[in-house]
């Protein structure tokens, strides 16, 4: 017998009490009355959206700052406070969580999108537990049940508050968190070790992708000169189907596409295809819009055999270059000081066509292109990769981390 079936035989062997959120805690909401202006240099940390999104544990080194004034009243985060995003262009992506963990002297706000629940007794719960069950399948499955929308899912309060959770004792809690936070270590230092490999291979990438003004066998040209940028067209992540016409989602390119691909991971209708933009193979699929300045303007070459639907916020760049060679490009620090120069917007970044078009790209001779891809695409397939090296190894770990994560928070039901 495990020491985690000991624990739950000595301390919960008739079962684990479930609630729901509103008999055991409050829901408080984030900024209010806000302008742009409030968060351009800020006194006082704020939470983001993205620091949730991404984070089971809250990251309280954020740089982000709102401006607050002596005399506001404005709703600060606790330790052992459980934050949940409002939105997101899916039921799937809604109320994702984060817990505060760590005790901080310093106030902490909370952004306007995403919500708060503050136990009324913190004693029932060690915020690290809480961190690994709002994130499991269970629960996740409830969460998305409260998702209301169309084009954009909002979490209804009211549904959530219904949402029960399991009060296993403190010292089961204790165990599964000492369990669990071994996985989460091991990915982390794998992690860490991959992100230096990333910035060795960026560091590279620039230095391959930087040409002398001067130099005889590189031509600097306008992006509009050798190439052609076509808006993408209009079809939403709710017109997915598996199978059909192969499509490209600008989301996408933030979160599962890298430099080049020849598969895409959704489908859509015939019918909604033939509404949309067509990327033909060696096309480069960019986005435009983005929540931040980094992220916009990233890309992918569509290097696949057949035509594919490519969605709104994007567009096509159709060229008579090597089309792995223009995607490196735009993923180096030199489109990057370029495209800070052309974003404009505030909540939602953009880059227009018009402004992409002027950009400045080096043109070496095909042949040269060619040699500098075949030398970032060893890079690349190192550090990004997932059928092999860290990648795989760090795969391997996220799944098995959530195999005992769903296997340790599923609770026999004590009888009422």
């Amino acid at each position: 017998m495990s020491k985690i079936e000991e624990l739950i035989q000595q301390y919960c062997p008739d079962g684990v009490e479930y609630v729901k959120l509103e008999e055991i805690g409050i829901f408080y909401g984030g900024l209010s009355g806000k302008s742009k202006k409030d968060f351009v240099d800020g006194n006082a940390k704020f939470i983001s959206y993205k620091n949730i999104f991404n984070n089971i544990a809250l990251d309280i080194d954020t740089q982000e700052r709102v401006k607050i004034s002596p005399q506001e009243k404005q709703n600060t985060i606790e330790y052992a406070d459980v934050l949940f995003t409002g939105s997101s262009e899916t039921p799937d992506e809604c109320g994702m969580s984060s817990v505060l963990t760590q005790h901080t002297q310093e106030k902490l706000y909370l952004n306007s999108f995403c919500f708060g629940f503050r136990l009324h007794n913190k004693k029932l719960f060690l915020p690290d537990f809480l961190k690994h069950l709002f994130r499991s399948s269970e629960l996740r499955a409830q969460i998305k049940k409260t998702a209301n929308g169309t084009t954009r899912f909002n979490v209804s309060k009211a549904k959530f508050a219904l949402i029960s959770i399991p009060i296993p004792p403190l010292e089961v809690q204790e165990e599964i968190v000492r369990i669990l936070d071994k996985f989460s270590l091991l990915t982390a230092e794998l992690e860490a070790e991959l992100e230096l490999r990333r910035k060795q291979y960026d560091f590279y990438r620039n230095q391959l992708l930087s040409f002398d003004s001067d130099s005889d066998t590189v031509q600097w040209k306008k992006l509009g000169e050798v190439a052609e940028l076509i808006r993408g067209g209009n079809f939403q992540k709710k017109d997915f189907t598996e199978v059909g016409i192969p499509c490209i989602h600008y989301g996408q390119i933030y979160t599962h596409f890298g430099i080049h691909t020849t598969q895409t991971i959704k489908c859509v209708s015939k019918e909604i295809a033939v509404k949309s933009r067509i990327a033909k193979q060696n096309d480069i699929v960019m986005a435009i819009t983005s929540e931040n300045v980094e992220d916009v303007g990233k890309c992918v070459a569509w290097l696949g055999n057949e035509d594919i639907a490519v969605s709104g916020h994007t567009v096509i760049i159709r060229h008579n270059q090597n089309a792995k060679y223009l995607s490196y490009f735009f993923h180096t620090e030199h489109f990057a000081m370029q495209k800070k120069k052309m974003a404009h917007g505030t909540k939602v970044i953009e880059i227009s066509p018009d402004a992409l078009n002027k950009t400045i790209i080096p043109i070496p001779p095909l042949s040269e292109q060619q040699r500098i891809v075949d030398i970032l695409d060893r890079f690349d397939a190192l550090v990004n990769d997932l059928s092999a090296g860290l990648p795989a190894e760090i795969e391997a770990r996220r799944k098995q981390y959530e195999y005992y994560r769903d296997t340790l928070l599923t609770f026999k039901r004590k009888a009422e």
